[in-house]
């Protein structure tokens, strides 16, 4: 007897699936659009108009016009090089102090803090919610005369040494490199401390309980395990301190004298005093050129290339 075997039923065929619309594949791009704009209007027209700014010729009362005359940017180097090394000095200490305030804070925050966590990350923002400018004239009296701060130096006879090496002014604070380092360092500090903290957080407790099982001691857990994983975060504090702080001029207005201006307070005052257009926007596109070519280095140097 024949067994008949039913034949399989016919296979659904596969629904075909639909090209995306193009109005899907566009989105992303109006997404970005607002913020291309902003960069257009804000960023990139100003930048282009200050180029040509930098390349032009002439006076207020005559007008100015472009003849590319590149001069300009070798006299504004020859004439203020002094103001671009000083601010690179300023901006460089002040980043490497608040490195050195702000990681152990970071550390105690991300590792120690336990539930004062929330109120420490509140008092590092807090200075925020008050004016740039109203903290910065809080360090004149701080840093008065006849101030706490000016009799504990005297008292330890600190000043004779400071003024020895050039930092102070003989028994006095204000109006010399020390008052605008300080201005500086107290001003940028939570910029170091926030991207450190949140480097610092992210790491795997486990590591560390991996190092103290292999006994190594607590330096050396630190030297090998925290400090490398937290490189990021060191950079990222660095760059948002060092920028800012090179281009600062308030602080040096303010805290220092004639003898501590910078390259930002020569860009002011070429702008708003003098007049003089073209050698304040090559100023600017100098000091710009230094910093990106200052960053590039570093970055490098660091080992943090994915950064930029």
């Amino acid at each position: 007897m024949t067994t008949v075997t039913e034949a399989p039923p016919p296979l659904a065929p596969t629904p075909q699936k639909k090209p995306p619309r193009r109005r899907g594949r566009l989105t992303p791009y109006w997404l970005l659009l607002p913020g291309i704009l902003w960069l257009l209007l804000f960023f990139a027209l100003p930048m282009v108009y200050q180029a040509s700014t930098s390349v032009q010729t002439g006076s207020l009362e005559e007008g100015y016009e472009v003849t590319w005359h590149f001069a300009t940017y070798w006299d504004a180097v020859s004439e203020y090089w002094p103001q671009f090394l000083r601010s690179v000095l300023y901006a460089g200490t002040a980043t490497a102090l608040c490195l050195l305030l702000g990681y152990p804070l970071a550390y105690l925050i991300a590792f120690r803090a336990g539930r004062w966590r929330n109120l420490i990350l509140i008092l590092v923002i807090a200075p925020f919610f008050t004016s740039f400018l109203i903290r910065t004239l809080a360090w004149k009296t701080i840093l008065a005369d006849g101030g706490p701060v000016v009799g504990a130096l005297n008292s330890l006879h600190l000043l004779d040494v400071t003024s020895w090496l050039g930092i102070t002014a003989g028994d006095r604070v204000l109006a010399t490199p020390l008052a605008v380092v300080c201005g500086l360092t107290y001003n940028f500090l939570p910029f170091m401390i926030l991207p450190l903290y949140t480097s610092l957080e992210r790491i795997d407790g486990r590591l560390h309980e991996a190092a103290h099982d292999l006994y190594a001691k607590p330096f050396t857990t630190f030297r090998k395990v925290t400090f490398p994983l937290s490189m990021p975060g060191v950079v990222s504090g660095t760059l948002l301190t060092f920028i800012p702080a090179s281009g600062d001029y308030v602080n040096a207005d303010l805290l220092g004298s004639t003898d501590t201006r910078m390259v930002g307070n020569v860009i002011q005052g070429q702008f708003l005093r003098v007049l003089d257009y073209p050698t304040a926007a090559a100023l600017s596109f100098i000091l710009m050129a230094a910093i990106l070519i200052i960053v590039t280095l570093y970055i490098r140097k660091s080992g943090t290339e994915d950064l930029v």
